[in-house]
């Protein structure tokens, strides 16, 4: 039986009710608030998990709807939120949808602004509300789905909180399922994610199934220069020539874009770049630190790796022949030598990290700033000199997954109706990463990852067939944020249904 549209709305809005924004107290509480509304559903086994060594006491929720045999569909989806202070003086009702429509609506309509947002609110067919679209809808239809299932196989629920920050939900996760599914005699044979995708056209793109999902890399570069008098700067070699010359070759370099049929990886962006001067001196800088957010379809993290060094090399190579060259122009001593690209890997090799490291990890930076002061205490400690370029990884790796298997994506298409649009990827970094078939190199991102061990850990992902299906909408992340309701409410859970029922009788 395809659980009713009302059935659908009424438990989105009850999640939605509970404001879950990461890092808060509302995240922490989320996890028992939903254990005891699974439970109150009846003939379902529900537990929590508590995150490993989580200072908030955060916690992932199980629900397991048992039917006949081993094979097991696993619904999984994350119940945080980013927070609401966009909505200014709508923020009171920002986790009330029904209150907040009519308002949103006179706010729209008194400023004249985001035309399209108040046509489709205006159409009866949105509704508003943080974490409505992203993704407590989607939460939803696996709930629900959950609810009504009977017959063949098993469907197990994992809701997880941090996936906005650094998923540390569905870190711990993967192993709790992994260890889950070998003490309760659960087969995997297919993870359904619930996430939402952005469309701002007429719902084509986002009434999809993916097949997979992009993965993310944090590319680092530490750029040691040779400082010299600004009246005799070719006597050393400034630190903010050669980072500018790292941003000029990686922004946007094709070499680390990918592309599957029409959809794309996107090339790198600089998230970062700064010299590490504290104040004013007419001394150029020493030491730049930069970083891109790379993204990727099938490249591991030893490629990306590759390409970057390759390119880093390229582009001080570069910068040097040209700064040799205004410096013969000018009738000054051209540098002597080159720069020397390394990898993290390389510089640290040999040299004892454990105790700056344990340190940096009860500290309260961002990871990529923690990796950039135990990349500079491993500089110091290896007695290098100038100039170099550093090349590793500022975060946690997010690896790109794929279903990997033809036979079952063929089944699951037909399963999903010709209304549904196959995708590769998800075109949004996800927990699939940590659940999927991942596109491998952990053990390079490890090695040229400063934190790694100390600041976060991470285990290879299981591996389970995986595919996203989720809710569609409009300006997630933002105070318009709106779902669309007919497709989350009616379509969605069918689909859920249609895709699961497939992969319970998939050879």
């Amino acid at each position: 039986m395809t659980p009713s549209p009302e059935r659908v709305r009424a438990i989105a809005l009850t999640l939605t009710g509970w404001p879950s924004v990461t890092g808060t107290a509302g995240e922490a509480a989320f996890a028992d608030k939903l254990a005891r509304y699974l439970e109150e559903i009846g003939g379902l086994d529900v537990w929590t998990r508590p995150i490993p060594n989580d200072p908030l006491g955060r916690a992932n929720v199980f629900a397991l709807k048992r039917g006949m045999g081993a094979k097991t569909v696993l619904l999984a989806g994350h119940f945080d939120t980013v927070p609401a202070d966009d909505y200014g003086a709508l923020m009171p009702l920002a986790f009330d949808p029904e209150r907040l429509l009519d308002k949103t609506i006179a706010r729209l309509r008194e400023t004249g602004e985001h035309a399209l947002a108040l046509s489709d609110f205006e159409s009866g067919d949105y509704l508003p509300g943080r974490g409505l679209l992203d993704m407590k809808a989607g939460l939803a239809a696996g709930i629900a789905v959950l609810e009504a299932h009977a017959g063949d196989g098993n469907i197990l629920l994992v809701a997880t909180p941090d996936e906005e920050d650094r998923s540390a939900g569905m870190r711990a996760a993967a192993a709790q399922i992994a260890t889950l599914a070998k003490e309760q005699g659960l087969d995997i044979a297919l993870a359904i994610n619930l996430d939402s995708i952005a469309d701002d056209g007429d719902g084509s793109f986002g009434r999809s199934i993916a097949f997979g999902s992009i993965g993310k890399l944090l590319l680092t570069a530490f750029v040691v220069g040779r400082e010299a008098h600004a009246c005799y700067p070719f006597q050393g070699i400034n630190a903010n020539y050669l980072a500018g010359a790292l941003l000029n070759r990686l922004e946007c370099a094709p070499e680390l874009a990918e592309l599957t049929g029409p959809e794309i990886a996107a090339p790198p962006t600089a998230l970062q770049a700064k010299d590490l001067k504290s104040g004013y001196n007419v001394t150029t800088p020493a030491q730049a630190w930069l970083y891109w957010n790379t993204l990727q379809h099938k490249r591991s993290a030893t490629e990306v790796l590759e390409i970057a060094l390759r390119l880093a090399h390229e582009a001080v190579t570069s910068a040097v022949a040209q700064l040799d060259a205004r410096a013969l122009s000018l009738k000054q001593q051209a540098f002597a030598g080159d720069v020397p690209v390394l990898t993290f890997g390389e510089l640290a090799a040999g040299l004892d990290l454990i105790a700056p490291a344990t340190e940096l990890a009860r500290s309260d930076l961002d990871l990529p700033s923690r990796c950039l002061r135990l990349t500079q205490e491993a500089w110091r400690l290896s007695g290098r000199s100038g100039p170099a370029v550093i090349i590793g990884f500022g975060s946690i790796p997010y690896q790109a997954v794929t279903l990997g298997d033809a036979t079952l994506r063929r089944r699951l298409i037909a399963a999903a109706g010709p209304a549904v649009n196959p995708i590769d990827y998800f075109p949004g970094i996800s927990d699939m990463s940590f659940l999927g078939r991942g596109s491998g190199g952990l053990e390079t991102a490890a090695a040229n990852t400063p934190i790694w061990g100390t600041s976060f850990a991470l285990d290879p992902p299981p591996g389970y067939p995986i595919v996203n299906i989720g809710p569609w909408g409009r300006d997630y992340h933002h105070w318009l944020e709106r779902l669309n309701a007919p497709f989350a409410f009616a379509v969605l859970p069918g689909l859920v249904q249609r895709v699961a029922r497939a992969a319970f009788e998939a050879d």
